[in-house]
């Protein structure tokens, strides 16, 4: 049987560096399975690109001269974009770090890492997974927010806290049944009360709530 088709992955790049665009674009049009549709200097223009072609992952730096990657993510929001969003930055500090995981992104990449690991860190966020380096992590998680809890937080149970540090390190769900030495099935069951008690769908969503809901329960 014909072995099946790769779905390809659609990238749009957002850098105020053209240097840096251009190099990217040129190292994942390499990459098996990418396709980079568009890459962008301005929000403005990465925005024309979001409406007219179909995005599954955006490739965004922070520090965008006169604009940054939190109000592209929140004018991208507005438009109805529903991709993922994988920050690539050289620079971003714990508060910045925390407003972007509040907007939604799946993960911050910094600049100084191989291409190979941001390759991997592309497909590892379109498959729901988040990729986000633990020292920035948990900077972002003890920094001061400015977000406050819609509604009381509740308890997580020590499984519950086990499994969710292990979303954080972007393990999948058979990696963390190895970590803990249980099954599969067990932790997709602890995931599922997870998202029950937050209120969340995907593990994104999850990493941002529990930053704003549930830091200090962690």
């Amino acid at each position: 049987m014909p072995e099946a088709t790769e779905k390809t992955i659609a990238i749009l790049i957002v850098d105020d560096h053209a240097l840096f665009r251009e190099s990217l674009v040129r190292l994942l049009h390499a990459e098996r399975g990418f396709e980079v549709v568009a890459h962008c200097g301005s929000n403005e223009e990465a925005l024309r690109v979001l409406q007219q072609r179909q995005v599954d992952v955006v490739l965004l730096d922070f520090d965008l001269g006169e604009s940054n990657g939190t109000q592209f993510l929140s004018s991208a929001k507005r438009q109805g974009f529903g991709g993922k969003v994988l920050v690539v930055t050289a620079v971003v500090n714990q508060g910045q770090a925390a407003e972007l995981i509040h907007a939604g992104i799946s993960g911050i990449f910094m600049k100084h890492h191989s291409a190979a690991l941001l390759t991997q860190a592309i497909r590892d966020v379109v498959n729901g997974k988040v990729f986000f380096e633990q020292e920035l992590l948990q900077a972002a998680v003890a920094a001061e927010t400015k977000y406050t809890a819609h509604s009381p937080p509740e308890q997580f149970t020590q499984r519950e806290r086990q499994v969710l540090f292990f979303v954080f390190e972007g393990l999948a769900n058979k990696e963390i049944a190895e970590r803990l030495g249980v099954s599969e099935s067990s932790v997709k069951a602890t995931l599922q009360q997870l998202f029950a008690k937050t209120g969340t769908h995907t593990r994104a969503q999850l990493v941002r709530i529990a930053l704003e809901q549930h830091k200090h329960k962690l």
